[in-house]
């Protein structure tokens, strides 16, 4: 059985979660992951969805203030054996949800080109390709990303 939970950045699950995606992107990223890593720490994190299929956490994801009108989307993962499974647009959704509860008018957020499942995810599911923002300019591996919220 497949079960979302609310959280924050001190669950357990998520750090576990957050460990793999960082292994991951140590390969994916080569050299250029201490960069991004440096803007990846979780203690500003309130924000956290885990995912668990009987109780074994499989997903997860979070969103952190931005602005005030909008939520960045951050730590984004899903173990490889559940990807292509809609769990990941399941995260998303259920993070943007939040960010309507809380009043937000829309999410951004930022992800690397060589993570194409990634980009393919967001532009399904209505993000928009927006101009780097923040410490992303001139980051030429990066492509960032909004959605306006339908409240």
């Amino acid at each position: 059985m497949i079960n979302t939970i609310r959280t924050d950045s001190t669950n357990r699950d998520f750090i576990d979660l957050v460990k793999s995606l960082d292994d991951y992107l140590t390969v994916t990223d080569g050299n250029e992951h201490g960069f991004y890593d440096q803007y990846n720490k979780l203690d500003k994190i309130k924000h956290v969805v885990v995912v668990y299929e009987n109780d074994q956490p499989i997903a997860c994801g979070a969103m952190k203030y931005f602005n005030d009108q909008s939520m960045e989307i951050k730590r984004m993962y899903t173990l490889p054996v559940w990807r292509g499974k809609g769990i990941a647009s399941g995260v998303l959704a259920e993070l943007e949800n939040w960010a309507r509860e809380l009043k937000y008018e829309k999410c951004v957020l930022e992800t690397g080109k060589r993570q194409t499942e990634a980009v393919e995810l967001y532009k399904r599911r209505g993000y928009k390709i927006i101009p780097n923002y923040g410490q992303y300019v001139g980051i030429e591996n990066s492509v960032c990303f909004e959605k306006l919220l339908q409240v």
